[in-house]
């Protein structure tokens, strides 16, 4: 049986072994993905001896920064990225690295939700890990402009530097944000604490704006009720994200593509009920 997991501290909720059981039932596929709870401070021993036998994992918090420095070869967005959140065994034994958390992203946008990331005004909310891996796949879509704000504004500006060879991307604090804009896009991890990042309801143009979190859960998330309450036309949580980087990494593994939609709704549904 060809073996994946997931690695995360904590993993028990995780919804990767659910979403690839879906996926491998729908393709026709036979394998076996589990979570797998690595060691805080033993990620890279428990990765290499889950490679010995395993062919691919997926890698979610806080290991993604491990899982980079582990890789014998990366692809140019997991570089860039500075973070992996797939690996893969190859035919020679190497490990490869990836990152698809940001197409993840971009495709659960426009695919999912009908969002047109080009020519729009972006907000992208937070400097870390989780905003390192989704600005390439964003500029990659050509919006007129990317604006990373952070509370701690140097992080914002390193990352503006480091990607402003990819396209219109800038760095702002949240004390500076004012003017309306056309998308914003949570990436702090206010959600977990059942805060709101500390920005302005004059973003949200009503009846325009997108606002997306990247976290998810069953009732609506503090920022997406906020979303809503203040008029913008979507209120999107980051459950299709997972979702769909999930088929990015399913693709490459099992030379399949998975109707991701299909099972993106059939748990939506299994979430709803409890």
């Amino acid at each position: 049986m060809d073996r994946y997991v997931v690695f995360g501290n904590p993993v028990g909720h995780s919804k990767s072994p659910a979403i690839h059981r879906l996926f491998a039932e729908q393709t026709g596929q036979t394998m076996d993905y589990s979570a797998r709870l690595a060691p805080l401070d033993g990620f890279t021993d428990d990765a290499r001896a889950f490679f010995q036998e395993g062919l691919g994992a997926n890698v979610t918090l806080p290991f993604k920064e491990d899982a980079y420095r582990l890789c014998d070869v990366l692809t140019p967005r997991a570089q860039r990225a500075g973070a992996v959140n797939m690996l893969t065994r190859q035919a020679n034994g190497s490990i490869r690295g990836d990152n698809t958390d940001g197409v993840g992203l971009v495709r659960d946008l426009m695919n999912n939700a009908g969002v047109v990331l080009k020519g729009k005004r972006i907000l992208l909310l937070g400097a870390g890990g989780a905003v390192r891996g989704v600005v390439e796949p964003i500029l990659e879509q050509q919006p007129v402009s990317l604006v990373i704000a952070n509370r701690t504004v140097d992080k914002a500006e390193l990352l503006a530097q480091i990607f402003a060879g990819l396209g219109p991307v800038a760095a702002s604090g949240f004390d500076w944000l004012e003017e309306p804009v056309d998308i914003i896009i949570n990436a702090t991890s206010a959600s977990l604490a059942g805060d709101l990042p500390p920005i302005s309801s004059s973003l949200i143009q009503p009846g325009v704006t997108v606002c997306y979190d990247m976290m998810y859960s069953k009732e609506p998330t503090p920022f997406c009720r906020w979303a809503s309450e203040h008029g913008a036309a979507l209120a999107l949580d980051g459950f299709g994200m997972l979702v769909e980087q999930a088929a990015e990494a399913f693709t490459y593994w099992r030379g399949v593509n998975p109707d991701s939609k299909a099972v993106l709704q059939t748990l939506r549904q299994e979430m709803a009920a409890g």
